[in-house]
């Protein structure tokens, strides 16, 4: 009964999805710089997004992801070393290596864009789907490109794989299952922007803005190849009437884009709450179930290669999408 009533609420989910129109985007005042977070998958995505154009990035937020760079453009190496496997080991050495090429030829950011950013990562002690030991290899790459006080690693907190709220109306915080969001009695939300933003206002009881849906495909060419056609915007009520707003891009992770658990990650994080307060604009952009690669059936951002060798890249097409959803949000 309860595959049955998962797969009634996935099948929902799709035709809510699909169903709705896009809304037109108010004119937003923008500031150039941006801050990063994501979950799983997105937390990898995240950390590529901040190695390929970290002169935009001043801060991001990991949640329940490993090294970046971490499968090697390997499939076999993902499941090995980068997934939940008590002997996951990431070669840091090598991955150092092939980001230094890369960066020497300016296909991903200089070393000196990144180390004033502010990164907060996280990790669940029962974390059973990206074992704690990869947030670990994570935070010691990263002590390589920033400054120490900029960094912290949160990973004594006996949660699954999922993003904690302080919310009581979700599920039990060590469960692991979609979409992906408990009661954990700690507000991630906050903590990390907290720390990508310095000091910021409490949030909103409930959201006041308006969670817009955009067409992704009429806002990047890249986009096309890669993501779905629709995406979500979160604009509060100061920004969409022209206050100087800050933005904020949230990856969601795997199994829990918008066709697969509607508007759950979107509208649940209590990232929009915040935002409401402190004059945040949030990008939700959205991936998609592949139909013609059978290795992203999950929609999956890609960290592993499936999009083409470049993935991690300023070339990798997922990237350039979301480059270009952002340029087009600020200009």
């Amino acid at each position: 009964m309860q595959a049955r009533n998962l797969s009634i609420f996935t099948l929902l989910s799709a035709i809510s999805y699909g169903a709705l129109a896009t809304s037109p985007i108010p004119e937003l005042q923008l500031t150039k710089q941006i801050t990063l977070s994501g979950l799983s998958s997105g937390a990898y995505m995240a950390g590529q997004y901040h190695q390929a154009f970290a002169e935009q990035v001043e801060g991001v937020a990991m949640l329940a992801g490993g090294p970046v760079y971490c499968a090697q453009n390997s499939l076999g190496l993902a499941l090995e070393h980068c997934f939940n496997k008590a002997t996951s080991a990431p070669d840091l050495e090598a991955i150092e290596n092939y980001l230094t090429e890369k960066r020497q030829t300016q296909k991903l950011a200089p070393l000196s864009a990144l180390a004033d950013d502010n990164v907060w990562i996280f990790s669940g002690t029962k974390d059973t789907t990206v074992h704690p030991k990869l947030a670990q290899a994570l935070y010691k790459q990263y002590t390589q490109w920033v400054k120490p006080e900029h960094i912290v690693l949160i990973n004594d907190m006996a949660f699954g794989h999922t993003f904690p709220t302080d919310r009581t109306d979700l599920g039990a915080c060590d469960i692991s299952e979609p979409p992906y969001l408990a009661s954990c009695h700690y507000d991630a939300a906050g903590a990390l922007l907290q720390h990508l933003l310095g000091t910021i206002k409490g949030k909103s009881e409930t959201s006041t803005g308006n969670l817009l849906k955009i067409n992704q495909f009429q806002m990047s060419e890249a986009a096309k190849s890669t993501l779905a056609e629709t995406g979500y915007l979160y604009v509060p009520q100061t920004c969409a009437a022209g206050a100087s707003c800050r933005l904020h891009v949230s990856f969601h992770g795997c199994k829990q884009d918008a066709a697969s658990v509607g508007e759950a990650y979107v509208a649940g994080t209590g990232l929009n709450n915040y935002a409401d307060t402190n004059n945040i604009v949030v990008l939700y952009p959205q991936t998609t179930a592949s139909s013609i690669n059978p290795f992203n059936p999950n929609a999956c951002w890609d960290w592993w290669g499936y999009t083409g060798s470049e993935y991690t890249t300023r070339d990798g097409s997922q990237l350039q999408a979301v480059y270009q959803l952002v340029q087009a949000l600020q200009h």
